[in-house]
């Protein structure tokens, strides 16, 4: 047998330790070393998590209401609002020259007081000629029931009416209140298409203080109910084909 150094070519065992990795059950599962917080590192994951949630959920609020108005055109007014927003609705109509007013909403509820009125649109429209609205610039534009995606279904039956009309759809100018109003003009974007501008009379809510709203239930239940819409409408829902 010749002497001397000779090479090692048995290559190292699969099974056995190779640095951080071990393999088991014949290489089906594997073993690893893995780096876990201590408990200082988690409390810091949490403040910093405290953090970003306290900066930003200052804003939450402010960026679900926005108030960026289009004047001219069309202005919409959901048939929702209560009679405050009707009133700054009817203020702006006032304000700039527009082609009419157009109230939308569904049918009311049947334990509803105001039943008589079948629905929001036809309800809001009554309060608006109360208020001193001409009567020839309001038109009520009922919506179908439905289950979910209310909004949406509102400005497509709007969008409709309109081009049964003859009315350009050029720019919609719609009223909502506080932070509906982000999603409102989402889906309003979507129902209109690309060739329409569409702006946001975003009237602040009196239910809850916007810039305290954590500190009141209404406050809480609003912004919190209506962040889940929003994610809900930019990310999930997709409009029905025509």
């Amino acid at each position: 047998m010749p002497s001397g150094n000779v090479p090692n070519t048995i290559a190292p065992s699969a099974n056995k330790s190779n640095g951080a990795t071990r393999l088991w059950l014949r290489g089906l599962l594997q073993s690893r070393v893995c780096l876990l917080p201590t408990w200082r590192g988690w409390a810091f994951l949490l403040l910093l998590a405290s953090f970003f949630v306290f900066v930003l959920g200052r804003q939450l609020c402010a960026f679900l209401s926005i108030n960026d108005p289009i004047p001219g055109g069309v202005l919409v007014v959901e048939g929702w609002v209560p009679p405050y927003g009707a009133r700054e609705a009817l203020a702006e109509f006032h304000r700039h020259p527009y082609l009419g007013i157009y109230v939308t909403g569904e049918p009311i509820e049947e334990d509803n007081p105001y039943i008589g009125f079948r629905n929001y649109a036809d309800f809001t429209v009554a309060k608006m000629t109360q208020m001193g609205a001409p009567a020839e610039s309001l038109h009520a534009v009922p919506g179908p029931f439905v289950g979910k995606d209310r909004t949406y279904s509102m400005a497509a039956t709007l969008k409709k009416r309109l081009e049964a009309d003859g009315v350009s759809t050029a720019k919609i100018n719609v009223v909502s209140i506080g932070p509906h109003s982000r999603r409102s003009r989402l889906l309003y974007q979507l129902a209109f298409g690309p060739h329409s501008q569409i702006g946001m009379m975003g009237i602040p809510d009196r239910e809850f203080d916007s810039s305290h709203w954590w500190k009141s239930s209404a406050g809480v239940r609003t912004v919190v109910g209506e962040t889940i819409a929003y994610l809900y409408a930019r990310f999930i829902f997709r409009p029905p084909s025509p």
